[in-house]
């Protein structure tokens, strides 16, 4: 049964061709049944050969042999061929253009045409029912005129449901679409977020340890307990610097950093104390205040501090030269935190801090900018007066809308 009801879906002209035939054999059975009574059974022959044409062609041309259907019908009356059989096919030819998705005008002459066939019928022929008052015409043609009507009814409301399923696939289409493009772009954000904590872990932990080993290199023979300090340092850098990564795939992995136990929380401000210790002890010298009344903070804004304080004094380390020493302040106000991060070195190159640094360079200032501008907060950053660098930002404690 599936397999017919296939065939039929992939050959309509061959149904509608078969229904032709059916119709015309049933045509020419009533003119022969009507013989001699009917006059121009010929013509008969003729005009029910066309009809039936109508029907086997009306899905593939329904405006042209709706077209037809109106000449044959006008021939009929111009020509005194009353109404048989093969008139049917001017119900199926309304139903068509009605439910097909093509011109307005075709639909409006279809639906004129099937209110006006029952009252040309009546006036042309009026002796052909044998009514004995007007009224009872006036119900006949009534009564005549609601199939064509229904015809047109039931096709136009098919046109309208297909083009109501048509438009909820497109508003369908149109949301998977949508929904595609915003996991890109969460999928981009959250790239983006994993490379700068990446970048953060990285860039900083390395850093020291690239320091400390130098040091440990210079001193190794003049002063072994400084080397073994220095190897110390190096030694608990990597491992928080594991650590770190660690928290980073488990991140990647889905659901396993919030099962696993062995991967560290993010950083907080509470721990901006302890890597200023680890920059002292690498060779910096920093000084650390804070002001205001230290209270919770949005998780958010504890990261973004961390890592704004992290990058800040890694730049320090990196650009400042050796003698650079630095300064952080972190201040609490009523409606946000404050960081002042000052160092009194060589400073950096515009190019290090302005459209992403030259050769790829200048993405630790890129990355503090993207996190402050994720929790809503401001960022300036450039060559401090009288030499050195500063960066200031405000990180407001509500988040941004």
């Amino acid at each position: 049964m599936q397999r017919l009801y296939d065939f039929i879906r992939r050959h309509p002209t061959g149904v509608d061709t078969f229904w032709a035939v059916v119709l015309f054999g049933f045509s020419l059975l009533w003119v022969g049944s009507t013989y001699p009574a009917v006059d121009h059974p010929a013509a008969y022959g003729v005009v029910a050969a066309l009809l039936c044409l109508v029907v086997a062609l009306r899905r593939r041309a329904p405006e042209k042999m709706l077209v037809l259907t109106v000449v044959l019908g006008v021939a009929q009356l111009a020509f005194g061929l009353k109404p048989f059989f093969a008139d049917f096919a001017m119900l199926v030819i309304i139903y068509t253009v009605a439910a097909h998705d093509g011109p307005r005008w075709a639909s409006r002459l279809a639906l004129a045409g099937g209110l006006s066939a029952a009252t040309l019928s009546q006036v042309r022929w009026p002796e052909q029912e044998d009514l004995d008052s007007t009224a009872a015409r006036v119900f006949f043609t009534v009564i005549m005129t609601v199939p064509f009507v229904l015809a047109w009814v039931l096709g136009d409301s098919l046109r309208t449901r297909r083009a109501y399923f048509a438009q909820l696939e497109e508003r369908a289409s149109r949301l998977e679409q949508e929904r595609e493009a915003q996991a890109k772009v969460a999928v981009a954000a959250e790239r983006a977020r994993i490379a700068r904590e990446l970048h953060d872990v990285v860039a900083h932990n390395v850093s020291v340890m690239v320091v400390q080993a130098d040091g440990a290199a210079y001193v190794l023979d003049a002063s072994p307990d400084q080397a073994k300090q220095a190897l110390e340092t190096i030694s608990s850098t990597g491992r928080q610097a594991l650590a770190e990564m660690r928290r980073l795939l488990g991140i990647l992995r889905t659901g396993e950093h919030q099962e696993a136990g062995e991967y560290v929380p993010q950083p907080d401000v509470e721990q901006i104390e302890d890597l200023v210790e680890t920059v002292r002890g690498a060779g910096l010298t920093v000084d650390f205040r804070v002001e205001g009344t230290p209270r919770p903070l949005p998780s958010g804004v504890e990261l973004t501090a961390y890592r704004i304080v992290q990058e800040a004094l890694t730049n320090t380390r990196k650009h400042g030269g050796p003698d650079a020493g630095a300064s952080v302040r972190l201040v609490y106000f009523d409606d946000g935190l404050g960081l002042l991060v000052e160092d009194d070195g060589r400073g950096a190159t515009h190019e290090m801090y302005e459209d992403g640094g030259a050769d790829g360079r200048g993405h630790g200032l890129i990355g503090m900018r993207e996190r402050v501008g994720m929790v809503g907060g401001t960022l300036d950053a450039g060559p401090r007066p009288g030499g050195g660098f500063r960066i200031s930002a405000l990180l407001p404690l509500k988040p941004a809308h």
